[in-house]
């Protein structure tokens, strides 16, 4: 059984980690998307809204499993599920190198473990959580922020600035 897990930290969800996640669900029986909690990052959204968020925007992906993980690796976490691949995206080439780098830690910390790259579509590629949160604000962001992130992301940014 072909089993993986994509992390990041998902503050918010973007289209572009939809397109990895819908792929990833494809290429394996099994799949976690799980949120790597770094305490020392602050978040737009909570662990728990972020975990919302993830289980609203994939609902379409029954056999998907949204979780957490805090205070371990990447690797070590996906060892810990039975996970045999981390699937990792690629959008420009100081991604690749970050992501060709922990490939090699990673294998050398868990060696069964294969890491799997995938490279988005060019419209989603520039796609970042951070250029996200910078959108939100001045006029019309409405709807610019809507090309970028699932409606369940949309909605939240709407109604976290009514709260503001």
């Amino acid at each position: 059984m072909k089993r993986a897990v994509y992390a990041g930290s998902f503050d918010p969800v973007t289209n572009g980690h939809l397109w990895m996640i819908e792929q990833g669900y494809e290429l394996f029986d099994e799949m976690t998307v799980a949120i790597g909690v770094n305490p020392e990052k602050r978040s737009t959204f909570s662990v728990e809204e972020r975990e919302d968020m993830l289980r609203e925007c994939t609902q379409h992906l029954p056999r998907l499993k949204v979780a957490h993980f805090e205070n371990q690796f990447l690797v070590n976490y996906a060892q810990s599920v039975g996970a045999n691949f981390i699937l990792r995206g690629i959008r420009t080439a100081s991604d690749y190198e970050f992501e060709r780098t922990m490939r090699y830690v990673n294998a050398d910390l868990v060696p069964e473990i294969d890491t799997i790259f995938l490279m988005p579509p060019r419209e989603i590629a520039e796609v970042s959580s951070t250029m996200i949160k910078g959108l939100v604000g001045p006029d019309g962001w409405e709807q610019v922020l809507r090309q970028y992130v699932p409606p369940p992301v949309h909605r939240r940014f709407i109604e976290m600035t009514l709260k503001a």
